[in-house]
């Protein structure tokens, strides 16, 4: 179990940045004015945003103790965040205690990291790793999924636990696209795999009565849109045992939690479309800085052979480029449909410490074995049965 006397670094004289940790929801509550402004300063990803972990800490993980490192300089100004959570693993009858990083599970939070002022990226991530390093005997596992594969602190952790287990592993390919400033959208729809049945789709429906597409950002006016995005996102896999990405109502409950709180920043672009007054497809999407960010959609089966989700998602990219932004982010995921509209890719990674013996390593040697077991499994199962309950499984998780 972690102690507060076993947890907080003790800053050095030397040292001009002060580490200190935030230990409570409440605490990190009232951090929002101070968190968004860092992350504003700082090239860090979107789902680091106070408007994304908070949400997550209340919805998702209400039983994970925040263990969120904060570095400040000599004026008390805030310079760097590393948002960690702390859990007590109970597997077979042992504890684990395993720091993480809080909005890691159910939401597909790409891009974690640590967010530091521009400029001071070393010094913040090298000030963290010595304060995770003195709290090393108040974990066992320090575990941080999904970071970029070029991430800083990757490097540094190495680096400062040098006697320690390390382990980088891949996680995602996310495919983007990035445009050139004043391109217009016809000569960019030219270069893509979707040109042709795209307009052909997007013609058709012009055509139909009602056919519009609304987009929506006001804090006060995403209630229908939301209602009609879960409806279409749970039609679109309702014949494949449910979404992966939105599981259950807990989910869902941090979708409208986080909506609203992202929207009150400007940060979301809601897209519904709709024929003869009815939602037919929703785009979920995040504006970034320049960078306009796909996080999920949803369509009526029965308005598959139409293309809907087709002609949203080119609408999408009209949009952001009409609006002058100059990325397109489609975050985790292989699917035809991106690769059809993006011709780049980035990746993740995961970083495990542990030690050599001990709990750690006892917890990373589980996991192993389960997932041995699951490939045989994969290999001797007919392809029809492990279909069968990889859609039982989801169907568990949405209950």
């Amino acid at each position: 179990m972690i102690r507060e006397s076993e947890v907080t670094p003790k800053p050095q004289p030397a040292q001009w940045l002060r580490v200190e940790i935030v230990h409570e929801l409440s605490a990190l509550a009232r951090m929002r004015s101070e968190w968004d402004a860092l992350l504003e300063a700082s090239d860090a990803g979107p789902f680091n945003a106070w408007e994304w972990i908070y949400p997550w800490c209340r919805r998702i993980a209400p039983e994970r103790r925040p263990l969120i490192l904060t570095a400040r300089d000599r004026s008390g100004a805030l310079v760097g965040l590393m948002p960690l959570g702390f859990e007590l693993c109970h597997v077979l009858g042992r504890q684990v205690g395993r720091l993480s990083f809080l909005g890691e599970t159910h939401v597909g939070s790409d891009y974690l990291d640590v967010v530091a002022r521009r400029g001071m990226e070393e010094a913040v991530t090298r000030a963290f790793a010595s304060g995770l390093r003195e709290m090393h005997g108040g974990w066992d596992v320090l575990d941080l999924l999904d970071l970029r594969e070029d991430s800083l602190t990757v490097k540094v952790l190495r680096e400062t636990f040098p006697e320690l287990e390390v382990r980088l592993t891949d996680r995602y390919v996310c495919p983007y696209e990035s445009f050139t400033p004043g391109e217009p959208f016809d000569a960019f729809l030219k270069r893509t795999g979707r040109r042709d049945n795209y307009l052909r789709r997007r013609k058709w429906l012009e055509k139909q009565e009602g056919y519009c597409i609304e987009r929506t950002e006001a804090p006060g006016a995403l209630a229908g849109p939301m209602t009609d995005f879960f409806r279409l996102h749970a039609a679109r896999w309702a014949a494949d045992g449910g979404s992966q990405g939105i599981q259950n109502h807990g989910v869902e409950a941090f979708h409208r939690d986080a909506t609203q709180l992202l929207a009150e920043r400007g940060l979301l672009r809601l897209y519904t479309m709709k024929v003869g007054g009815q939602a037919v497809a929703s785009v979920y999407g995040i504006l970034y800085r320049d960078t306009f960010i796909y996080y999920q959609s949803g369509y009526d089966p029965e308005w598959r052979n139409r293309s809907v989700g087709l002609v949203l998602v080119g609408e999408t990219f009209k949009d952001a480029i009409e609006s002058g932004l100059t990325e397109y982010d489609f975050l985790r995921g292989t699917e035809t449909y991106k690769s059809d509209w993006t011709t780049k890719q980035r990746r993740t990674v995961a970083v495990r410490i542990h030690a050599t013996q001990g709990a750690g390593r006892w917890f990373t040697r589980r996991e192993e074995l389960a997932r041995d077991a699951r490939e045989i499994a994969k290999r001797l199962l007919p392809d029809t049965t492990v279909e069968r309950i990889r859609r039982l499984r989801r169907r568990q998780s949405a209950e």
